[in-house]
């Protein structure tokens, strides 16, 4: 792995750390492929106007060179003629990353691209046709088809001419010939192809305006369009809307496949499409052209998912497009080396480094050729190995097995509702006292922090996010407040004692701040703490902040929270926040989730729910089959309700449907494709029943919270028009915060599955650190508080159990490389990963702004008081995974 010393070089701006980062981040070791599932932000380069076109060179040079035939990358350069200008950039990046993918390797496969090209392809060459005609659908439809057809694959035989007969025997054959083997393959390959684009993607843009077809869409938008290409072929709106649509398309190809796993296609998948873009200065040929192109890619990336290509612009952006990205400030090559590795979304700026005159004229860095694995033979021939054997084996099953051993219609964790073995009333809770107490636990753990400091030892602070203590037992069953605090104080508690003995150990004061009922008040306080750190040489050390633990809610106001925090560098654990959404923007530099996102989650629940047997088969009530259908409810305002249920309808097998629920009529401006909105309860109640009639091998989705659910429980065994049957809900995290207090204790048609975050206590798999926590958790609860614990089974005290043990372990190791101990060097440790065996199973972070590789996924079957885990995903343990134990873990 050399560099010639005469070969292109990288210009040298404190630029080495960028390089290396560049090639990790574009092809990272085969075991570490996993970083490949984020969606860097663009990177603006940015040389002086006078060396522009040999700065561009050396740099893209210099780059291009380290990929060439091990990446997949485009170099869409600017052009020098006038119609540089009415290019489409998105062309040539998609058309150059099909072509110089290496061998072997995926993404490999750009069916969206190639139909969206195609389509804009045809409208641009014939805007004329919408003038005489206004519907153009059948015509673009058999365009598509034919280029389809003229690339290859299954649809080329539909290009042979058909047998040469004459007669009335020619004739017919000619007319069979016509229909059955050019016509009608066609017109099923165009009618899937719309179907995957409009579902995959477009259909949830608002040009689709609730369409379904896609050439009924795109003939819509030619015949807005043909006006202006009359005109002006070069039309800059037009052409910005095409470029758009052709780039989101692009988008959606290159996250295909999902990364690592068993499948060949995604064990392929081992380094990241890279786009570099010449920019010209303004007013240059090609500048309209690329400047379009940063623009579509900024409105494509606010709806596209991870993984995403790099894309590199190297040049001088003007102002205006500046503005457009964000206002970004001007960064050095060692801060930009650290967003390579950053999951960017649109609504954060671009990262500017500017390229001075005398990084140009020195001699530069040399770019080291990146050596992801390669593949001597197609994925086709492992999956062809795969598929054989496993279709010699059914056949083999089906000829010998058939009537000797029947389908399973055993109902997955048994027949029971949640009202088996249940308490006769839900447990009463004290809510105002179990708050008071943990309080007290930390006040009292606080002081003991003092008396360290008092002696010299060295001291941090963290804060606490939660939000405001229930005020009602009603308010504390639909609230993980109390658990949350009580892991917090247990491992501050631990810490302070086994710091007496081991010096390395830095005891925490912890400082609780209340943010809010539902943490509408997070942002608030987020900036309150900001603005408190910005003086800290007059506090006294003890009182310096190192770090944030808390946000147990996915909201917007917690999303917004640690936007704040990172931008001010503050290092943020997460307790059981899930949405993807919340590693966003700023706090993609500076927070850890502690619980797999809602992504995972959804893909999970939505394998499970589909091949399982969960749902009670008409007329008896102790044989199960798999869902068929999902009605799924979700609260579009609510940003952990919104992620989740999206996510699980996009992966869910079957089919669904969609309503939007929220008590105080609090919808969003985007629900679900086809939800049906609804505040109240009962009316809920009766359509949901109605929906279960005349779907009864549906499994009800609940991705709300849970004092809705509730409203909505009681509001079904009230009416009672399909409480005859079971009804089987399945539901995220948010549903333990209710599930085991007892409040459904008289539900005896309700079968109840949930996820969790940790094993129960007296499961046969769960491990000696699960059981050692739990036994502390009923030593602290029985010391501390009075009454009946409805959350032992719990996972939320767990997770902030160990979230509070990764802050710890990072300022302890931040401590042994630095005495100032500040967020910075917490930050650096926290980058160089982190893994224990904690209370929720095996924790380990790589270092990426990432929930825990692999971490624990539970879900839980509700009987009465006790739940029973019917699923444990990941690796609980140390060397598990979930690649090998199958679907739905490994789906």
């Amino acid at each position: 792995m050399t560099t010639p010393l005469d070969g292109p070089r990288f210009p040298n701006d404190q630029a080495i750390e960028f390089v290396r980062e560049f090639r990790v981040t574009v092809a990272p070791e085969y075991e570490n492929r996993a970083k490949l599932q984020t969606s860097p932000p663009l990177f603006l380069l940015r040389v002086p106007q006078a060396s522009y076109r040999s700065g561009v060179d050396r740099v893209v040079a210099a780059l291009t060179g380290a990929l060439r035939q091990r990446v997949p990358f485009a170099h869409l350069p600017a052009g020098t003629r006038a119609e540089a200008d009415s290019r489409l950039l998105s062309v040539g990046a998609g058309t150059q990353l099909y072509r110089s993918a290496p061998q072997h390797m995926t993404p490999d496969r750009f069916p969206h691209f190639h139909v969206m090209c195609d389509l804009v392809e045809y409208i641009r060459s014939h805007p004329q046709e919408w003038a005489t005609n206004a519907n153009q659908e059948a015509e673009l439809r058999t365009h598509v088809s034919e280029r389809r057809a003229h690339r290859g694959g299954l649809l080329a035989f539909t290009r042979m001419d058909g047998p040469a007969l004459d007669g009335l025997a020619g004739f017919l054959a000619n007319l069979s010939w016509l229909s059955f083997v050019q016509l009608l393959p066609r017109w099923l390959w165009a009618r899937r192809a719309s179907r995957k684009v409009m579902r995959g993607w477009l259909g949830a843009q608002q040009v689709a305006q609730g369409s379904n077809n896609l050439f009924r869409l795109m003939d819509r938008v030619a015949a807005e369009r043909s006006v202006q290409l009359m005109d002006d072929a070069s039309h800059e709106e037009a052409l910005q809307e095409f470029d758009w649509l052709i780039l989101r398309a692009l988008l959606e190809d290159l996250r295909r496949p999902a990364i690592g796993r068993i499948l060949p296609g995604r064990r392929r998948r081992t380094s990241r499409p890279v786009l570099f873009v010449e920019l010209p200065p303004a007013g240059e040929p090609g500048a309209r052209a690329a400047e379009r192109f940063l623009r579509s890619l900024r409105r494509a990336q606010a709806t596209s998912r991870s993984p995403g290509p790099l894309v590199v612009a190297v040049g001088v952006p003007s102002d205006a497009l500046l503005r457009e990205l964000g206002d970004p400030v001007e960064s050095t090559f060692p801060e930009a080396s650290v967003r390579l590795a950053d999951n960017g979304s649109a609504d954060e700026p671009a990262v500017l480094v500017p390229i001075s005159e005398g990084a140009l004229a020195a001699r530069g860095v040399p770019v080291l050729p990146v050596e992801p694995r390669t593949f001597r033979f197609s994925r086709h021939v492992p999956a062809s190995i795969v598929s054989g054997v496993t279709t010699l084996a059914l056949l083999t099953a089906g000829l010998v097995l058939p009537g000797v051993i029947p389908a399973a219609r055993d109902c997955l964790g048994g027949t029971s509702s949640v009202a088996e073995s249940a308490p006769t009333e839900p447990i009463p809770v004290e809510a105002a006292a179990w708050y008071g107490a943990a309080v007290k636990t930390i006040d009292e753990q606080n002081a003991r922090v003092a008396q360290y400091a008092a002696r010299g030892r060295a001291v941090r602070t963290v804060v606490a996010f939660v939000s405001d203590p229930p005020k009602n037992d009603d308010e504390t069953r639909f609230d993980g407040t109390i658990p949350e605090l009580r892991g917090i104080a247990m491992w501050q508690e631990r810490l302070n004692r086994e710091a007496a003995a081991d010096n390395s150990l830095i005891p925490l004061r912890v400082d609780v701040r209340e943010a809010g009922v539902a943490f509408r008040d997070a942002e608030s306080e987020a900036k309150k703490l900001v603005a408190e750190i910005t003086d800290e040489e007059s506090v006294p050390a003890a009182d310096r902040v190192v770090g944030v633990l808390g946000f147990a809610q996915s909201r917007k106001e917690t999303q917004a929270a640690l936007r704040v925090l990172g931008e001010a560098g503050i290092p943020s654990i997460g307790t059981t926040a899930t949405a993807d959404e919340m590693l966003s923007g700023p706090a993609t530099r500076t927070y850890w989730p502690s619980t797999p996102f809602n992504s995972r989650e959804a893909t999970i629940e939505a394998g499970f729910a589909h091949t399982e047997n969960i749902v009670a088969e008409p007329g008896s009530e102790d044989r199960c089959t798999p869902a068929g259908h999902a009605i799924v409810i979700e609260s579009s305002a609510d940003l952990y309700s919104h992620s989740l249920a999206g996510r699980f309808v996009s992966e869910f097998d079957g089919t669904h449907q969609v309503f939007d629920f929220h008590q105080d009529g609090d919808f969003g401006p985007a629900p679900l494709r086809g939800a049906v909105s609804q505040p109240d309860a009962d009316l809920l109640a009766r359509a949901l029943c109605d929906a279960l009639e005349d779907k009864p091998d549906s499994v009800v989705y609940w991705s709300a919270r849970a004092k809705d659910f509730t409203a909505l429980i009681n509001s079904m065994d009230t009416a009672g028009t399909c409480t005859a049957r079971d009804v089987t809900v399945l539901g995220g995290n948010e549903l333990t915060n209710v599930a085991q207090t007892g409040a459904f204790a008289n539900k005896d048609w309700l079968r109840l599955y949930y996820s969790a975050h940790r094993l129960p206590a007296d499961d046969p798999d769960a491990s000696d650190r699960t059981r050692q926590f739990v036994a502390e958790y009923d030593a602290y609860v029985r010391d501390t508080t009075e009454g009946t614990d409805p959350w032992r089974q719990d996972g939320h005290s767990a997770v902030s159990y160990d979230a509070f043990h990764v802050l710890s372990q990072a300022v302890r190791q931040a401590g042994l490389r630095d005495p100032d101990i500040d967020r910075e060097s917490v930050l650096l440790v926290l980058g160089t990963g982190i893994a224990f065996n904690g209370a929720t199973g095996y924790v380990s972070y790589d270092g990426a702004n990432a929930p825990p590789h692999d971490k624990t996924l539970v879900l839980l079957r509700q009987s009465g008081n006790h739940p029973e885990a019917v699923l444990a995903c990941g690796a609980y343990r140390q060397g598990q995974s979930s690649e090998a134990q199958g679907p739905p873990c490994a789906g």
